[in-house]
């Protein structure tokens, strides 16, 4: 039996594969989206390990695994059926009103603050806007289905409620400049 290694060298000139076979380069607006959603399933992870509530463990599992159902999606340049459904969209607008309906409503501007999981949510907030401008500029060259683009506007939503949820009352407001 031949022992299987994760390195192929097929990548070493600076090309991937898509998963219908082409070649591409590696800052393809395809991979940029892709890889840019996998940064974020690490970010995610980075945050689901300092979350204690099982219940917030559980939805960013759910989020994880969205994403790696679009990076699959956004990986194949074949007309396939988009992963993300209306309903999951509705499931994570449900979280967002959940995690809104138990924090004051906001006034201000708020600055990324709090504590160290706070800050890990804020992190996957801003990674999250990154990978929707890597989709809107994919979105330029091939179709992207809607509930595709909404889950990934919404999920920064959720980042920047949970962020909100995470600071336990600790928010820092942001001042205007005065010099």
């Amino acid at each position: 039996m031949k022992k299987a290694t994760i390195y192929t060298g097929r990548g070493d000139s600076g090309t991937t594969s898509l998963t219908g076979g082409t070649r591409v380069p590696k800052n393809h607006p395809r991979v940029e989206a892709y890889g840019t959603l996998d940064e974020l399933n690490a970010c995610i992870g980075l945050l689901s390990a300092a979350i204690e509530n099982p219940c917030l463990r559980e939805t960013l599992a759910g989020i994880s695994n969205s994403i790696i159902s679009l990076c699959g999606y956004l990986a194949d340049e074949r007309e396939c059926r988009c992963p993300i459904e209306n309903s999951i969209v509705s499931k994570l607008e449900e979280e967002i009103d959940a995690l809104e309906s138990t924090l004051p409503p906001m006034h201000e501007f708020i600055l990324p603050s709090g504590n160290e999981t706070a800050a890990r949510a804020n992190l996957c907030r801003t990674v999250c806007r990154r990978a929707e401008r890597n989709m809107a500029a994919l979105q330029q060259q091939c179709t992207i289905e809607v509930p595709a683009m909404v889950f990934i506007n919404r999920l920064s939503d959720y980042f920047f409620m949970l962020q909100r949820l995470l600071c336990n009352g600790e928010e820092k407001i942001w001042q205007k400049p005065c010099i």
